[in-house]
């Protein structure tokens, strides 16, 4: 067992055990309150350039099944207070060290994740780095930024998934680091769906007549995707566009709206929601870092659903314009399924039924 280090931006080091693929990597340290789903989470491409830490204690007690993977482990490191090294499960492939072996991701256990998750909390989301010996300077890791990560995580081929059951829509997914989930859900809905990469321009789009747009989720700063944005401004009020987590970011900065930097974001599969319009709350599955400022779109959308802890918002609804999205994600692989629903609000948007007003 080799000794290694999380070393914070603040100077703050924590002594624990190295797993995985044993090298250095810095990132931005986030946290994430799952007791389960560590597989979706590492294979969740909206991490990309992050190192996450588990704040449940115990990880890997299923093992690696690799059907649950939701799409490219992107993660910088790994941490959580202990990982089993027996997992029990019949579906069971491998367990989780080998994973990251595999996956070029080097882990850190046997830190107090309780005390950092604190930190964090209280000081807000910082860089931070996973070495085999303690730094001499923390100017590499304050230095440390997410960029092109979007570009990194997005598919580079145009890909078509058939319908389940009966054929009734074609939909074009754009790919900013889309979970499978996503496709699944639509597919279960009767719908055909092709993925696009990032840089797919909105004509490509709207000449290959579809009947709706899905905007997936993905990592870093909605504002470094201008050109993404460009294109999505092009697609709103054409077709009907259904926006998850990054595609909601991403139309509200297309629609002239703002977003910003949250203290330490939103992550884990136990967020409550709450529904403007029907007063109902739902747990959900986020991840995210950034929040759309829902007064930048005063008078262009209305917000339809917000956080019920912090009131940031989590859902747009931008009436006559055929476009609703979602901070969170409905998909929740693995969550609450809650919100699925959400899936069949495009369909009937797709139908020619607005989104509900509040």
């Amino acid at each position: 067992m080799q000794k290694g280090y999380l070393v914070l931006g603040n100077g703050q080091c924590f002594e624990g055990t190295l797993i995985g693929d044993i090298k250095d990597s810095i990132g931005e340290l986030v946290f994430t309150t799952g007791m389960v789903g560590y597989l979706e989470t590492l294979t969740d491409p909206s991490y990309a350039g992050q190192i996450v830490m588990q704040t449940f204690p115990l990880i890997g007690n299923y093992g690696v099944i690799e059907e649950d993977f939701e799409g490219v482990c992107a993660v910088k490191g790994y941490i959580a207070k202990e990982i089993s090294q027996t997992p029990s499960n019949f579906r069971c492939q491998y367990e989780l060290e080998e994973f990251l072996k595999n996956n070029h991701v080097v882990g850190l256990i046997g830190v107090d994740t309780r005390q950092i998750t604190r930190i964090i909390r209280e000081e807000g989301v910082m860089n931070a780095g996973i070495f085999t010996k303690k730094p001499d300077s923390l100017e590499e890791i304050q230095n440390y930024l997410v960029t092109g990560v979007v570009k990194q995580v997005s598919t580079k081929k145009v890909e078509t998934y058939p319908a389940i059951g009966e054929k009734k829509y074609s939909i074009a997914l754009m790919d900013y680091g889309a979970k499978a989930n996503i496709i699944r859900c639509l597919q279960k809905r009767g719908c055909e769906v092709t993925r696009y990469p990032e840089s797919t321009k909105a004509e490509e789009i709207l000449n290959g007549k579809y009947d709706g747009v899905m905007l997936s989720n993905g990592p870093g700063d909605p504002k470094e995707n201008v050109e993404c944005v460009k294109e999505i401004k092009k697609l709103i009020g054409n077709i009907p566009v259904f926006g998850i987590c990054l595609g909601h970011q991403l139309t509200a900065l297309a629609m002239g709206g703002d977003t910003m930097k949250l203290h330490y974001g939103h992550r884990g599969a136990n967020q409550p929601v709450k529904d403007k319009i029907s007063n109902r709350t739902y747990i959900t599955t986020q991840n995210h870092g950034y929040a759309v400022i829902t007064k930048s779109l005063e008078g262009i959308g209305d917000e339809i659903f917000v956080n019920a802890n912090d009131g940031s918002c989590e859902g747009m609804s931008y009436p006559n314009k055929k476009c609703f999205t979602v901070q969170f994600h409905p998909e929740a692989a693995s969550g609450p399924k809650d919100t699925e629903f959400l899936f069949d609000k495009f369909i009937d948007l797709i139908g020619g039924k607005e989104y509900a007003k509040r």
